[in-house]
C-alpha cells in the first residue's frame, strides 16, 4: 500500500505476464513475492494459449487472472499493456531469457516490447 497525504491510502496493483515457457513460473513467483512484500493484489495476464493455474500462488491481496487462452489472434504484449491500464497497475513483472542474434532478428520479442512500451516500472526476472 502507498500512503498519499491526508490519510488517503492508494492501492497498488502488480501485473505479471505469464507465458507457457520456463519464464512464466519464474515471473509469477517473483510477482507474487513482490505483491506479498508490498501488501497488494496481483493481476496475472496469461499470455499463453492454455488456461493458467494460480492455485498455488499465495498473495494476501488476491490474484486476478486475465485469460488469453485460445485467442491466438490477440497480441500478447497488447493484452499485458491493456491490463496495466485497466487495473491501474503500478508495476509490471516479466520473465526474460537470452536470445541469439538470429532469434532477435527473426522473432519479435514480447518482453522487449513490454520493457520499452510499459508506462510503469518493469521488474525483469531471469530463469536459472
Amino acid at each position: 500500500m502507498v500512503v498519499a497525504g491526508a490519510g488517503k491510502v492508494l492501492a497498488m496493483t502488480i501485473v505479471v505476464a505469464v507465458p507457457e515457457s520456463a519464464e512464466g513460473p519464474a515471473a509469477l513467483a517473483a510477482a507474487a513475492a513482490e505483491a506479498q512484500r508490498l501488501g497488494t493484489d496481483l493481476v496475472a495476464v496469461n499470455v499463453g494459449l492454455t488456461p493458467l493455474d494460480v492455485a498455488g500462488v499465495a498473495v494476501d491481496g488476491g490474484v486476478t487472472v486475465v485469460e488469453r487462452a485460445g485467442r491466438a489472434d490477440r497480441d500478447p504484449a497488447d493484452a499485458v499493456l491493456d491490463a496495466i491500464a485497466e487495473y491501474g497497475a503500478e508495476r509490471l513483472v516479466i520473465g526474460v531469457r537470452r536470445r541469439s542474434r538470429v532469434g532477435k532478428a527473426l522473432l519479435g520479442s514480447v518482453s522487449q516490447r513490454l520493457i520499452l512500451g510499459s508506462p510503469v516500472p518493469v521488474l525483469a526476472v531471469k530463469t536459472d
